[in-house]
């Protein structure tokens, strides 16, 4: 494992620093003790090469920095960095979905926001930026990204949160299958980097399922509406099977809870009788529109159907989820664990989840060593690989890959 993340000839840019706020405590955890195991690995390597092991800073044994962001009694806050980051290499975490953390207003209890995380993290950003040799933000969702193009007198939110990040001093952005990753044109300029997780979809699929078959006779990927295309296009044609999209027909004759209600799902492909069905989309919302979709498959023949999610937001709870699942409407439903997710979702039968510490664990080290990341940003090889190790040895290879 160890020679997959040696870094032989490069340095880090300045020692590692891992500003993980409340909101994602959890998933930084588990990325910091990967990244202290390959450099521990590395340096195993790097005595076996005879490397210079002078002013890596691999004999940390934690890279999570301590800080805080205290609140008073009106609901004002302040970012508190309780160590000094004098020439580190920040990596500022945040979670902006996360909607478990209270506070309390004048008496009141109120749980955070999406407003109230990104406004954490400026304040965090401010107390080390002046001082810090680079400050990198990882967003995995990113804040207000489906407020990224102007319909009507409509804020720009994104480009708007973008462009302030910059201006604060923010020198690369890292976010996770941003829902329209056109909205780095705010900030030409600067570091934007959008990774996606398909190859950790097909390995948990792989893991779970071994009777699947893939080829074009027994699986077909569905694009759930025309904004998830592209990611649909990418795995269909990365599995060698077909591919087919529902686009939503809407009443625009009414506005209903701010919206043109849909009024059906219509569905452009070849059939779906009798084959696995992979809907693939950036994020389950309400989860209206998924179940919506996959209720349609099912009642065209398809045999199973299966959901793969960046986000699993759930916004409108579980209840639809468990009566669709009891109905046979879905099989199973796959998300990373970018985002929060309650314990009750960890408990349900038909919920499965896509690791992704290690990835981002590993994009963290490449660009605390300034290397390249193109093959992370398009995992093309590992998907194909995969693919081949699946139709040639079944599931019993998975207890050799990490």
């Amino acid at each position: 494992m160890a020679n997959n993340y040696v870094f032989n000839d490069s340095l880090p840019v300045a020692p590692l620093k891992l500003a993980a706020l409340e909101s994602c405590r959890e998933l930084a955890t588990q990325v910091n003790d990967y990244i202290v195991e390959f450099r521990r690995n590395d340096i195993e390597e790097l005595l076996r090469r005879k490397a210079d092991l002078n002013y890596r800073g691999y004999d940390v044994d934690s890279y999570l920095l301590k800080l805080a962001c205290p609140r008073f009694g009106t609901g004002e806050a302040k970012g508190h960095i309780m160590e000094s980051v004098r020439g580190a290499d920040v990596f500022a975490m945040v979670d902006v979905t996360n909607y478990s953390i209270p506070y309390t207003v004048s008496g009141y209890t109120n749980h955070m926001s999406p407003d109230d995380h990104f406004q954490d993290l400026k304040r965090i950003i401010g107390a080390s930026v002046a001082t810090a040799h680079r400050v990198n933000v990882i967003m995995p969702f990113l804040y207000e990204g489906r407020q990224h193009k102007r319909s009507k007198r409509e804020s720009l939110d994104c480009a708007m949160a973008l462009e302030e990040l910059t201006r604060m001093g923010v020198s690369n952005i890292i976010t996770f299958d941003a829902h329209d990753p056109r909205v780095q044109n705010a900030i030409p300029l600067n570091g934007f980097d959008n990774f996606m997780p398909t190859y950790q979809f097909v390995k948990t699929l792989f893991r779970h399922d071994t009777t699947l078959q893939i080829d074009k006779d027994h699986l077909m990927v569905i694009s759930p509406d025309e904004g998830a295309m592209d990611r649909a296009v990418y795995l269909a044609n990365n599995l060698s099977v077909d591919m087919g999209m529902f686009y939503k027909r809407r009443d625009y004759s009414r506005v209903i809870d701010g919206r043109n209600p849909i009024v059906a799902h219509e569905f452009l492909g070849s059939s779906v009788e009798g084959k696995t069905v992979l809907i693939i989309d950036d994020m389950i919302s309400s989860g209206e529109s998924m179940l919506d979709t996959a209720k349609e498959l099912k009642e065209r023949k398809a045999s199973k159907v299966i959901i793969c999610c960046t986000f699993g937001l759930f916004t409108n709870g579980l209840a639809k989820f468990d009566e669709f699942y009891e109905k046979g409407y879905i099989d199973y439903v796959i998300t990373t664990n970018l985002n929060y997710r309650p314990k009750e979702l960890l408990t349900r039968e038909w919920y499965l989840e896509a690791d992704m510490s290690k990835y981002l664990a590993a994009i963290i080290n490449s660009f605390n060593h300034d290397t390249s990341i193109g093959a992370a940003l398009s995992p093309t090889i590992k998907i194909q690989k995969l693919v081949q190790k699946y139709h040639a040895d079944g599931y019993e290879y998975f207890d050799m890959i990490h």
